[in-house]
């Protein structure tokens, strides 16, 4: 089995901007290998705990021998990170100091061949599964989905120009097996002059197929609010995301809590009544340096969002900026 590796994305970054506290209380909902949770671990002392989260089995397995030094500081549970509230409910815990989610797929995933989450292999089984224990795999969807369904997931997910193409072909071709088949099925589906250009050209479909399988933006969506009210004052909530939709629903949700009016713009003074939750702590997202680039490639595409929770500072009402 392949190890799983380590590359925590702006590791510096995201230890800053959590601004950790040593008796505080922090969550890792997307655990991975425990590379951001092992330097937020190594800063806590008595009183300070680590709650980290992962649907990946391989990953809990991996975190848990990573983290055993803070043995006394850390919790490890399987699950998803939607489940947040509950889990921390059911440890008696109200509110946490920091969050923080690294998104998308971890190297170990990419290359494990079985996972089924790389295009780069033709033997491996169309898995793409977060969470083993699912038994939803990427076969039964492709093999599953309509053609109508699959045309959106691959152009939304994958903003793939030529989903309708790939979607109509993929049916045509069931059944589908492996990466291989999906691989084929892509290339015959893609104008030469286009397989040219842009990269490998399987890599727009193979993540919209992971994020619908794995239910990743919605997921996000859904959660986000919730954890931005699990957090104390001062509590921050730090975001790693790894391409646009992944970022534009992070953008647009931290704004909202940030500027909440609805009233409209002509209104002197608002009426509504939405309270700020706080504020974003760098306006526009904190990239990796020239230095990490060279050293991880696939950092090159990440970017941190992070909000600072203020209720104390904010008891009025925040009219949203005026452009």
């Amino acid at each position: 089995m392949t190890e799983f590796k380590h590359y925590p994305v702006m590791l510096e970054e995201v230890i800053d901007s959590l601004d950790i506290k040593p008796d505080g209380i922090y969550v890792d909902g997307t655990l991975g290998g425990a590379g951001h949770s092992f330097e937020i671990a190594k800063r806590l002392t008595e009183g300070g705990r680590l709650i980290g989260i992962d649907q990946d089995t391989d990953a809990i397995a991996a975190a848990g021998e990573r983290l055993s030094p803070f043995s006394d500081r850390v919790t490890i549970v399987h699950d998803n990170y939607e489940h947040i509230g509950e889990i921390l409910s059911s440890m008696g815990i109200e509110k946490v100091d920091g969050i923080l989610l690294d998104l998308g797929v971890s190297s170990y995933q990419l290359d494990t061949a079985e996972r089924g989450f790389s295009y780069k292999t033709d033997d491996a089984p169309l898995d793409m599964r977060m969470d083993r224990d699912s038994d939803f795999t990427a076969k039964e969807l492709l093999n599953t989905y309509s053609e109508k369904d699959l045309t959106r997931i691959i152009r939304d997910y994958g903003e793939e120009k030529f989903a309708d193409r790939i979607a109509k072909n993929i049916v045509k071709e069931r059944p589908l097996e492996t990466t291989g088949d999906l691989n084929r099925i892509i290339r015959e589906s893609i104008p030469e002059k286009f397989r040219r250009t842009g990269g490998n050209p399987s890599k727009r479909t193979f993540q919209a197929i992971r994020i619908e399988l794995n239910r990743e933006l919605t997921v996000l969506t859904d959660t986000i609010d919730t954890m931005i009210d699990l957090l104390e004052e001062d509590g921050r909530l730090a975001i790693i995301t790894f391409h646009s939709l992944e970022d534009r629903i992070v953008k647009s949700h931290f704004k909202k809590k940030e500027y909440p009016c609805t009233c409209p713009p002509d209104f002197p003074v608002c009426v509504c009544g939405n309270i700020s939750k706080g504020y974003q702590l760098k306006k526009k997202p904190i990239l990796p340096s020239e230095k990490e680039l060279t050293e991880n490639k696939r950092s090159k595409s990440a970017k941190l969002r992070v909000f600072v929770r203020a209720t104390s500072q904010n008891s009025q009402p925040v009219r949203r900026r005026v452009k």
